[in-house]
């Protein structure tokens, strides 16, 4: 298919590609700092508002399901609305509720507000991928989403330091702070501008209120075919994730023979090290192609996963950690939320891409319910295999994939 005649005229724009790189990357480092913040201050919220075990397994499926929810719908806006509208609401959202959060007295009021606050922060990345793909030079487009995609690790420095720091005057201090930077990136995204390849798609569609969602999903065709087989993948890549990722303090304590403050430090040291595996991802993307990235890094989690089960030695633990960690986040998110952005036309890829990240926190549940299923049978071993191991497997699904030699116009990836 020829490109398009359109040429985004802020791509040639170096000072507005800064700014919007910067503006994106801080989103993004937001977005994680409340979700992560949840996680750093659960132990003091049960004690405080007196939740149980039980108690916080409900507030983790509500999560969930309002980050499936809220992301399915936010991609569908992005094609009806506009992707910059949608990034500012799901922004604004974010402060509102992550506010919102000091001011809970009881355990639904939590549920509320902290559902709406982590739903909202993470269709920031469906949002992303899209708006930022649709404005970026071809011919470093993958290599420069990689830096906004570093913003998760640095959400976790952010979220760690701010608990360390200002946590003695109580959690509910803490999540107003967050509310500031939040606040200061909403009014810095009133510059960023709508993507033109969107407002060009919307002008060359005989209706353009409508969103092709059934060409999408049920027409036989290369866009449905990559859409399915991205879906797979990332179900499954969601699934391993929660073994590598949530659970892997619980299994370094339990089972390695860790200190917390020892596993603490790691994935301290790993997140902090990854952001440069990220950028390590986006640049081999440019040079060996995106698809090829994560199809050797899919690979590569299954036998890490298990040569971390059976290594002891604390170094060789770490180690091996510390490279399935840049596996399982690094280098597969930095060249593999590019090559979603890449694999669909411009008329859906908002959907497709919001439907993506929908398909990634449905891997959460299911990961989180076989481990909560294969540990209630005692056997620990196995539960790892099943969970951190078979789940990745399916990374191999890459294989299936369709290649997109990096540098091209986005009208020459999709397929159609």
């Amino acid at each position: 298919m020829r490109p398009s005649p359109v040429r985004v005229a802020q791509s040639q724009d170096r000072r507005y590609l800064v700014y919007l790189i910067a503006i994106a990357l801080a989103g993004w480092s937001l977005a994680s700092y409340d979700v992560n913040l949840l996680v750093l201050a659960l132990p003091d919220i049960a004690r405080d508002l007196h939740i149980s075990s039980t108690g916080l397994g409900v507030l983790g499926f509500f999560v969930f399901g309002a980050q499936f929810m809220i992301t399915i719908f936010a991609g569908y806006a992005m094609d009806r609305l506009g992707r910059r509208r949608v990034w500012m609401f799901c922004l604004t959202g974010t402060a509102l509720f992550t506010g919102l959060t000091c001011l809970v007295q009881g355990f639904w009021e939590l549920v509320f507000v902290r559902a709406l606050a982590a739903g909202l922060a993470y269709s920031e990345l469906a949002v992303s991928i899209t708006i930022v793909n649709e404005q970026v030079p071809a011919r470093n487009r993958g290599f420069l989403y990689s830096i906004v995609q570093g913003g998760w690790p640095l959400g976790v420095f952010l979220a760690s330091g701010v608990y360390l720091v200002f946590g003695h005057l109580g959690w509910r201090f803490v999540f107003l702070l967050g509310v500031l930077p939040v606040l200061a990136v909403i009014v810095g995204r009133i510059f960023i501008r709508e993507s033109e390849r969107f407002e060009h798609a919307r002008g060359t569609t005989a209706d353009p209120d409508h969103v092709p969602v059934t060409e999408m999903l049920m027409s036989p065709g290369p866009v449905r075919r990559q859409l399915v087989w991205l879906a797979i993948v990332w179900v499954f890549y969601g699934a391993s994730y929660v073994a590598t990722n949530f659970y892997i303090t619980y299994w370094l304590t339990q089972y390695k023979g860790f200190s917390s403050s020892q596993a603490s430090g790691l994935l301290l040291a790993c997140g902090g090290i990854g952001f440069f595996f990220y950028i390590i991802g986006g640049w081999l993307g440019e040079k060996l192609g995106r698809r090829e990235v994560i199809i050797v890094t899919g690979i590569l989690v299954a036998p890490l996963t298990v040569l971390f089960l059976y290594v002891q030695d604390h170094v060789a633990v770490v180690l091996v950690y510390f490279l399935l960690y840049q596996a399982t986040n690094g280098t597969w998110s930095g060249a593999g939320y590019a090559y979603q952005g890449e694999s669909f036309p411009t008329r859906v890829r908002g959907t497709a891409v919001g439907f993506l990240s929908a398909m990634q926190v449905m891997g959460f549940v299911v990961g989180s319910v076989l481990w909560t299923v294969m540990s209630n049978h005692g056997q620990p071993t196995l539960t790892w295999l099943v969970v951190a191991t078979g789940a990745s497997l399916g990374l191999w699904g890459t294989l299936c994939l369709r290649r997109i030699p990096p540098g091209q116009e986005l009208e020459a990836t999709a397929g159609t």
